[in-house]
């Protein structure tokens, strides 16, 4: 159990919208804790993916979610921020200017506000039904999450899905891997439409073979060897493509954790928010990033960290109510610090 830690604003979720929530919380000279379940900053970027190439980040055509965490670490190094990370927040208590943040290693964080930055919460891949899909998960056969590129080098992957991750990943491993081969139930992609025109061109320069419109099917392979996976057609085809991995990419399958037990109201599993503040049903408790919902709400990072913005803004009369904020361009103000 850790000393009482006292901050303007406790940040809960350490992933990349978390992390810029600390730079614009700072810009405005507020102090911020950051709590994560996680052991390291980055949450599903550090954790799951780091080597994924995210296209929409301003100013970079490409970079590997590792990356772009190192260099919100790098901006926030200005700022001294108390991190209590592999810890979860088991209950929150008070109200604005005064709450009272307790987590499972006993510890008690004292906050004015409280930002709600928590990703997807507790995730996990959405499983395809298939027999024995428990031994192929075993031996890395069947796998969810790309953590390194090399890992699949000279093998047959097959990536199942038709959103980004699906058509990202078949675009980053088609020089690495012997083959690829994608499958999705039907031509078109849920994916960014640029990303989406790469797959086909890559398909028809024969680099990624489109195996559409199938679905799985089965899996083949002797002592968790996959050797082939099976893939049928709307009318029952069923055709086998030779594999050594199976990406299925299905999506996370959501569970907000004690989050749903902290009396904010809810949308479908997300915590719903007012778009121009972000704050919840709960004055002083904010939620930004895939957690928070609105009409019209885009679950991109870049409009994470626009809300992170605007939260910070909004949090500011809380934490100082008589002082008005004047809003300046930190090409003007400058970094604290730096």
């Amino acid at each position: 159990m850790s000393d009482p830690i006292s901050a303007d604003v406790a940040i809960i979720g350490a992933g990349p919208v978390g992390l810029f929530a600390v730079f614009e919380c700072g810009m405005l000279k507020l102090s911020t804790v950051l709590i994560d379940a996680l052991a390291e900053v980055g949450g599903q970027c550090a954790a799951l993916y780091p080597e994924k190439p995210i296209y929409d980040i301003p100013a970079h055509p490409a970079i590997e979610a590792a990356i772009l965490i190192e260099n919100l670490e790098r901006q926030i190094e200005p700022f001294t921020t108390p991190r209590l990370l592999g810890r979860i927040v088991t209950g929150i208590a008070g109200s604005a200017g005064d709450f009272t943040i307790t987590t499972d290693h006993g510890d008690a964080i004292h906050a004015k506000t409280i930002i709600i930055a928590a990703g997807a919460g507790a995730f996990g891949p959405n499983r395809p039904p298939l027999d024995g899909l428990a031994t192929f998960e075993a031996t890395g056969a069947v796998q969810y999450y790309v953590k390194k590129r090399e890992a699949f080098r000279n093998k047959r992957v097959v990536i199942a899905g038709g959103g980004d991750s699906a058509v990202d990943w078949a675009i980053a491993l088609k020089d690495v891997a012997a083959s690829v081969a994608v499958v999705h139930r039907r031509p078109k992609f849920r994916a960014a439409p640029e990303m989406a025109d790469q797959l086909a061109q890559a398909a028809q320069r024969g680099e990624i073979d489109l195996v559409i419109p199938y679905q799985l099917h089965a899996l083949h392979g002797t002592a968790g060897t996959l050797q082939t996976v099976e893939v049928a057609d709307l009318d029952g085809k069923t055709r086998h493509l030779d594999a050594d991995i199976l990406l299925p990419f299905f999506g996370l399958a959501m569970d907000l954790g004690p989050i749903a037990t902290w009396g904010l109201d809810l949308t479908h599993h997300h915590i719903a928010v007012t778009p121009s503040t972000l704050e919840t049903s709960t004055r002083g408790i904010f939620a930004i990033g895939d957690v928070a919902t609105y009409p019209g709400k885009l679950k991109l990072i870049l409009q994470g960290f626009a809300e992170a913005a605007m939260a910070a803004h909004a949090i500011h009369p809380i934490v100082y109510p008589d002082t008005a904020l004047h809003f300046e361009y930190s090409t003007s103000k400058g970094v604290p610090g730096s």
